[in-house]
C-alpha cells in the first residue's frame, strides 16, 4: 500500500492543508467526493483518509454519518485544523481591481462584512481551492477568490487579503480514518477519546437509558449526535464521541449498560484526543 492520505477538494483545499500539516511525510490526493476518499481507503489504495466532521461556524458535515456506518473504516485519530480565509487574486491584480468573488457558499457567508465593504459581487462555487483553480484559469483581474493559502502558493496567486473571515477562530474537525483499527496502548497520563455509533431498542426512555451507564460510570460524554441512515422513515441512530479509552474499568462497564438498551453498537475508534501546537 502506497503512502497516501486522500481527501476530497481540489489541491489547495484546507482538507488537503490539513494532510499536510497532520501528515506531512504522506503524499495527499485529490478526490472528487468524500466517498471516493474513503473508497481509496477501502480499497487499499490510500493508508487513510483525511475527512471532515464538522465546522464551528457552518456546524456538522451530515454526509459523513451516513456514510461511515456503511464503510470497513476505523477512526485512528482526529485533527483540528484552523481555517484562515485568504482573499486571492491574480499577481497583477489589486483590490481596486476587483468586482467579483468566487468560492463556497460558506466560505462566503463566513466574509459577507468583508466582501460588503470592499463592495464586491458573491459568486458561489462548489469548492474554494476549486474557485482558485478558476479565477487562474480565467486571468480576469476582476475576479478573486476566497481559498487557503496553499491554494495561493499551489496556482501562483497573489495574497490581497489575509485573515479575510469575519470571525477568527473558525475550525474544522477532521477524523482521519483507517482500513486497520489501531488502538493505542492506554496511558493514564493521556487523554483518550473513544467513538461509537449504535441504534437504540424499540423500548421507552431508550437513549436516556442507554447514556446512563456514562453518568453512573463517571464518562464524560464528548458530543452526541443523532442521523438518519435512509430518506424514509427515520431511524435512531446515534453517534457518541466519549472521553476515555476502552481499557478502562469505567468505560468497559458503560459499554456493558448501552448494550443493553442498544443494538448494532460498534466502536469506531479509540484515539488520543488532539492537541493543539
Amino acid at each position: 500500500m502506497q503512502n497516501i492520505i486522500a481527501y476530497q477538494g481540489y489541491q489547495g483545499a484546507y482538507s488537503h492543508l490539513a494532510c499536510k500539516n497532520a501528515y506531512p511525510e504522506m503524499e495527499a490526493v485529490a478526490c472528487e467526493s468524500f466517498l471516493d476518499a474513503m473508497l481509496m481507503v477501502e480499497e487499499e489504495k490510500a493508508k487513510l483518509a483525511m475527512i471532515p466532521l464538522e465546522n464551528s461556524t457552518a456546524g456538522r458535515v451530515e454526509e459523513i454519518y451516513r456514510l461511515i456506518p456503511k464503510m470497513s473504516l476505523y477512526v485512528i485519530g482526529e485533527h483540528f485544523e484552523p481555517v484562515r480565509h485568504c482573499l486571492l487574486g491574480l499577481k497583477e491584480s489589486k483590490i481596486d481591481d476587483l468586482k467579483y468573488v468566487l468560492s463556497h457558499p460558506q466560505a462566503l457567508a463566513q466574509c459577507q462584512n468583508h466582501i460588503n465593504e470592499l463592495g464586491l459581487k458573491a459568486v458561489a462555487k462548489l469548492d474554494t481551492a476549486g474557485s482558485a483553480k478558476e479565477i487562474k484559469e480565467k486571468n480576469d483581474k476582476s475576479c478573486a477568490a476566497i481559498a487557503s493559502s496553499l491554494a495561493a502558493d499551489i496556482y501562483d496567486l497573489k495574497i490581497l487579503k489575509d485573515n479575510f473571515e469575519d470571525i477568527i477562530g473558525n475550525v474544522t474537525r477532521f477524523f482521519v480514518l483507517s482500513k486497520e483499527q489501531i488502538i493505542p496502548e492506554y496511558d493514564r497520563n493521556e487523554t483518550y477519546v473513544t467513538s461509537v455509533i449504535f441504534e437504540v431498542r424499540d423500548i421507552p426512555a431508550a437513549l436516556y437509558k442507554a447514556l446512563g451507564g456514562f453518568a453512573t460510570n463517571g464518562i464524560n460524554l464528548k458530543k452526541l449526535e443523532s442521523y438518519s441512515l435512509s430518506r424514509g422513515l427515520p431511524v435512531s441512530h446515534f453517534h457518541i464521541d466519549i472521553y476515555g479509552h476502552t481499557e478502562e474499568k469505567s468505560m468497559q462497564l458503560a459499554l456493558e449498560e448501552l448494550s443493553f438498551f442498544a443494538q448494532k453498537i460498534k466502536i469506531l475508534g479509540v484515539y488520543k484526543k488532539f492537541k493543539s501546537h
